[in-house]
């Protein structure tokens, strides 16, 4: 379904994304709704798919998963089946938080959520350079999280 959005959609949209746990008669004070309309917007957007989901953000390194690591993948050929089998083995592992197929140098580029760097380590021996598909990886590791959100600004 294609949904335009409005002013009033968006103002819905940045209150859910701070707070997704807000309830319908705060959100709807916020946006300038009374909350039966409010409700209706929200439904709308959900089932537009617009809203994909509700999720709780952690703090990874209260949950042991404190380390981030960006890791370059060189697959050793880019055909159809090659690229599918390393997704189809990336949607497995769960210490990868996000995996983009890549234009330019790399074919994929990885966020990897983890411990420490021992953690990664055994995640790339025991796990990645494992895959038959991958010829090489080069691990990036940031110094300092300058900027991390989930939020889209409308």
């Amino acid at each position: 379904m294609e949904l335009k959005l409005d002013k009033i959609d968006h103002k819905i949209l940045n209150e859910l994304q701070r707070d997704g746990r807000l309830p319908n008669v705060d959100l709807a004070k916020r946006v300038g709704l009374s909350p039966s309309p409010c409700l209706r917007r929200v439904r709308l957007l959900e089932e537009a798919g617009i809203i994909d989901r509700y999720v709780a953000l952690l703090d990874p390194a209260k949950v042991g998963a404190g380390m981030t690591v960006f890791a370059r993948v060189w697959l050793v050929g880019q055909d159809e089946k090659t690229v599918n089998t390393f997704i189809s083995a990336v949607k497995d592992m769960p210490q990868v938080t996000e995996c983009y197929l890549m234009a330019g140098d790399c074919d994929f580029l990885l966020r990897v959520a983890v411990a420490d760097l021992d953690a990664y380590r055994q995640f790339q021996v025991l796990y990645l350079t494992r895959l038959k598909v991958v010829q090489s990886v080069k691990s990036e590791i940031p110094m300092q999280k300058i900027k991390h959100t989930s939020q889209i600004m409308l």
